[in-house]
């Protein structure tokens, strides 16, 4: 909490908790995958670029906090900051990144690709509004958009090194050099 979120015990609140815990156990993460990396530079393994629309991946915390075996010295730390784990983990927002058969196939297909020691990645679109909810209102049917990212999320590192402009429309011309795609708009 102090050095993440530059808060006191006096004005943190249990969202602040939950980022702080999250960025912990993120930290743990991080060293890993560096390793993992470098292994992949030097050893040079084919790769597995997996392409989706969705990724219903679920909560992160909770599932990364089994997978590094911290789960229980981050129970027992929350314990002793007075703090309760189960409380904390249901902070986390679903990511808005899918739901339904395809998102949770993906999420699926990566997982059992990590567990066989693949050197696979997953690629897809990062909703900003994830999977709309729907209630009915006066009859109707109506639409809110998820605002799954209102309060940030920890387990993202931007990276604005390697964005890309996604160019839409357009037209291919023909020329000796090739072809060019052109009169395209950028989204």
């Amino acid at each position: 909490v102090h050095f993440t979120l530059v808060k006191d015990r006096n004005v943190a609140t249990p969202r602040d908790y939950y980022f702080a815990l999250a960025h912990t156990v993120r930290d743990h993460l991080v060293g890993r995958w560096i390793r993992t990396q470098q292994h992949y530079y030097e050893k040079d393994p084919k790769r597995i670029y997996y392409l989706s629309l969705e990724f219903y991946m679920g909560r992160t915390l909770q599932n990364t906090m089994v997978n590094l075996a911290l789960e229980n010295a981050c129970d027992e730390a929350t314990y002793q900051l007075g703090l309760d784990m189960e409380e904390l983990e249901e902070i986390e927002e679903d990511a808005g990144l899918g739901n339904g058969g395809l998102g949770r196939l993906a999420a699926c297909f990566l997982d059992s690709m990590a567990t066989l020691g693949l050197a696979a990645y997953g690629y897809g679109i990062r909703y900003e509004f994830g999977i709309f909810n729907q209630k009915i209102s006066g009859g109707w049917q109506m639409e809110e958009a998820d605002d799954w990212l209102r309060y940030g999320n920890p387990w993202e590192k931007a990276r604005p090194e390697f964005t890309l402009p996604v160019h839409f429309y357009g037209h291919v011309e023909h020329t000796s050099q090739g072809a060019k795609w052109v009169d395209t708009q950028v989204v």
